[in-house]
């Protein structure tokens, strides 16, 4: 977001110094002034109108400007006290930073100075809403304090799903901010039950992300509203990628894009086929019990004890320890689609593993549905962009860089 100004100097070709001159200077043409565009009209609104009432808790102080800019912003309640807030970027509203108080009177104050230095204030009084109690269910996969991945998206979960024509206000009720800068777009599932935010690359080893999903009060079509507001802020961690094949029967585990261990793996059998794609560590349980029976009946399910789970799918693909599979293990596949390790590597795998690290999974014969849990990177980055409900800017709508792991340059 950073403004950039071009300077510019003339030179003489062939590097003569002269300054030029007129051989004839009767003959010299008057010099002209160039015309001057005349200067935009002043004009300043503000909304919401005066004395309106029951507005959402999550009302924004909208500001239009033209031939000038707004100079300050205040919001009191009705006892005088003052609510903090910001500009957004484009300058187009003043938002609060945080949920405004139900069934409140609030007085908003805006001062706009035009470029010819003229000050104009503009006050409005307005109350919002009592709180419904329809709400929609909300959850941020982002915790403050915690250390993901590279690859870890910023994940919002939705039940019941938002519907698209409430997308884009919802989107536009979405904040993340990342130090040092890296930009990013929202893109939601078609169901609209999850959004995801990511860059066109994954973030860089040490990134602080600072999350606001500011959604209470936000009346929706389906007659809903939103149920919190939601923040996290999280830290990036070292870059941590694995990848399986499915032809070599091997995963290669990268740390700063060097390779550091390769160990053999048995996938899905061809009956249950793990997902190839590019897939997210969402969850780590040391200890846990896979119990299948209630989904699969008798004959079909299981209930097996699990070391050192790694969810990478809601439906129930892990990396796992398979001391039962050893010896298939880099041979065959004969797991009900989850990645087999022995013991000794799954606990390797799992002390080093950090929720939001990718794996890539590739030749099997299923691909990774969409939503079927963090597919955030199982698109490419022309496909990811199609899924948000707001302009992308042009400078991010050019196809990124690979992330791609480079060729290795050490081996285990």
């Amino acid at each position: 977001m950073a403004v950039g100004a071009l300077g510019f100097s003339l030179a003489a070709c062939g590097g003569d110094s002269k300054a030029p001159a007129f051989v004839n200077h009767a003959a010299a043409p008057a010099a002209t002034a160039s015309p001057t565009a005349p200067p935009v009209p002043f004009e300043f609104a503000v909304t919401p109108a005066d004395k309106k009432k029951d507005l959402p808790v999550s009302t924004e102080i909208g500001t239009s400007v033209k031939g000038g800019d707004v100079t300050s912003v205040t919001l009191t309640d009705k006892a005088g006290k003052a609510v903090k807030g910001a500009l957004r970027d484009d300058r187009s509203s003043w938002v609060p930073s945080a949920p405004l108080k139900y069934d409140t009177d609030y007085t908003a104050t805006v001062v706009a100075t035009s470029a010819s230095g003229q000050v104009e204030t503009k006050k409005v009084s307005f109350s919002t809403r009592g709180k419904s109690g329809n709400d929609i269910g909300s959850g941020l996969y982002l915790f403050n304090g915690k250390t993901y991945g590279v690859a870890m998206p910023v994940v919002l979960e939705f039940n019941p799903g938002i519907p698209q024509k409430d997308r884009a206000a919802v989107q536009r009720r979405l904040f993340v901010t990342t130090d040092p800068p890296q930009p990013g777009v929202w893109s939601w599932v078609s169901s609209g039950t999850q959004a995801y935010y990511r860059g066109p690359d994954y973030w860089k080893a040490g990134t602080k992300i600072s999350v606001r999903a500011a959604l209470e009060g936000i009346p929706l079509s389906n007659g809903r509203f939103g149920d919190e507001d939601r923040k996290a802020t999280a830290k990036i961690g070292e870059k941590f990628v694995m990848k399986v094949d499915n032809k070599t029967k091997k995963m290669q585990v990268f740390k700063s894009d060097k390779l550091v261990k390769t160990f053999p793996v048995s996938l899905g059998k061809p009956s249950t086929p793990s997902s190839s794609g590019t897939l997210i560590v969402m969850d780590k349980q040391e200890h846990t019990v896979f119990d299948t029976i209630a989904e699969l009946g008798p004959v079909e399910g299981y209930r097996t004890d699990i070391d050192f789970a790694q969810r990478l799918t809601w439906g129930g693909e892990y990396i796992h320890s398979a001391p039962w599979s050893v010896d298939d293990q880099g041979v065959r596949n004969v797991s009900h689609g989850c990645v087999n390790l022995a013991p000794d590597n799954a606990s390797w795998l799992f002390g080093q593993t950090k929720v939001g690290d990718p794996i890539t999974i590739k030749g099997t014969e299923r691909q990774l549905e969409p939503g079927n849990g963090w597919t955030a990177w199982n698109q490419t980055w022309s496909e990811y962009i199609k899924g948000s409900a707001l302009p992308v800017p042009s400078s991010l709508t050019a196809a990124p860089a690979s992330h791609a792991t480079p060729t290795p340059t050490t081996t285990d």
